[in-house]
């Protein structure tokens, strides 16, 4: 079984990406980290039982010699919605079972945190995206929601299109209803309850 982990926003500044979404949603976001492996870095916001991730490139950092994650070689354009995350106490059973091969599993480490996600080798979002990047979270480690602040924002409805969305949604073992599929063009909307009212990316 799968559970809505959190939801990645890509940007080509962060900075200055996290400036116009708390100015839309009325809150701050908080400060993230750095992802040497890919090199990424983020900003966060708590959902409650989930989280968003803001993530750009790091231009501060030094070549890594592998692609980035969720597609970000290759993103342009204003932030928007780009892949988002589900977790798993089996990861190796949830790829296993997964309708689209998600990539292989990737040990990371940052700070406290230690956890295995799925990347496929180059980089790319498995359909473009819509299908989600599997996480499994060490077990004695804690959640990042638990160490980010109440935002006041809440997840109300993410919505997945693609041409392939039935698969997706008869294939994944993922029980939300907040998570609906629509056969279509490629893209994500998310809508969420903040302190500014009804917001949607």
């Amino acid at each position: 079984m799968l559970t809505f982990d959190h939801i990645a926003i890509a940007c080509t500044d962060l900075a200055a990406a996290a400036t116009d979404l708390s100015q839309r949603l009325g809150v701050a976001l908080q400060p993230g980290g750095r992802h040497d492996r890919y090199g990424t870095h983020n900003m966060l916001l708590g959902l409650g039982e989930l989280y968003l991730e803001l993530i750009a490139l790091d231009p501060q950092a030094p070549p890594t010699g592998r692609p980035a994650w969720f597609g970000l070689d290759h993103f342009i354009g204003p932030m928007r919605p780009a892949n988002w995350i589900c977790r798993t106490d089996d990861l190796d059973s949830a790829i296993a079972a997964a309708p689209v091969d998600p990539g292989p599993a990737v040990p990371l480490t940052r700070g406290d945190l230690h956890w295995q996600i799925t990347v496929p080798a180059d980089g790319h979002l498995p359909l473009d995206g819509a299908m989600p990047t599997l996480i499994q979270w060490a077990k004695n480690a804690q959640h990042p929601t638990e160490k980010l602040a109440e935002s006041g924002c809440r997840l109300i409805q993410w919505h997945v299109s693609h041409p392939q969305a039935a698969l997706l949604q008869d294939g994944l073992a993922l029980q939300d209803p907040r998570v609906t599929f629509t056969t279509g063009a490629a893209g994500f909307t998310a809508t969420l309850d903040a302190p500014n009212g009804r917001v949607t990316l």
